[in-house]
């Protein structure tokens, strides 16, 4: 099966996805600093990560495995006052924020990359999304070349990049992501 253009997970002993469990948020914050040592994301370290990884208006969240290893998450919830891909879809599409949901702390541990880790968690929440009636959407930092990638491999649609100040002192290039309709 090709998960890519599917958006439906294609699961084995080997790797898998399965509904993150409150017991699974330290093995996620260890495979964030990982993540974070290697790839700089997120890219101002929360001070709280598990809190930082359940915060928001959750519709799911999901992990990953590979060999017995949880190596990869991702969450899906409803966009917040300072989501710009919610409200870029919505102009675009003359639809309400309302009817969108947003894939976010997407992450792989660095040793599980080259698996179709990342697909996988994308295409669970897709799967997730859609099976609320809602369109997915998501941003990322814009030097964040190899995520951009892979969501434009998977069929995503660049709506626009803008920039957001994050603190007095800190502004990003954000990159601005729909899934497929």
């Amino acid at each position: 099966m090709n998960i890519e253009n599917s958006g439906v997970p294609d699961e084995s002993p080997r790797r898998w996805v399965r509904p993150r469990a409150d017991g699974d948020v330290e093995e996620c914050v260890r495979a964030l600093a990982e993540v974070h040592a290697c790839d700089g994301y997120p890219v101002n370290w929360p001070d709280q990560p598990g809190e930082w990884l359940s915060r928001g208006p959750l519709l799911g969240s999901w992990v990953a495995g590979l060999e017995g290893d949880l190596v990869g998450h991702v969450s899906l919830s409803h966009g917040g006052e300072d989501d710009v891909a919610p409200a870029l879809w919505s102009e675009r599409n003359g639809a309400t924020r309302r009817g969108t949901a947003v894939v976010s702390r997407l992450f792989v541990a660095p040793r599980a990359r080259g698996h179709r880790i990342g697909a996988l968690l994308i295409g669970r929440a897709v799967e997730e999304a859609r099976r609320s009636g809602l369109h997915p959407v998501l941003d990322v930092v814009a030097s964040d070349t190899a995520a951009a990638a892979l969501y434009e491999r998977l069929g995503w649609e660049l709506i626009g990049t803008v920039e957001q100040q994050w603190s007095p002192e800190q502004t990003v290039a954000i990159r601005c992501y729909a899934a497929p309709s």
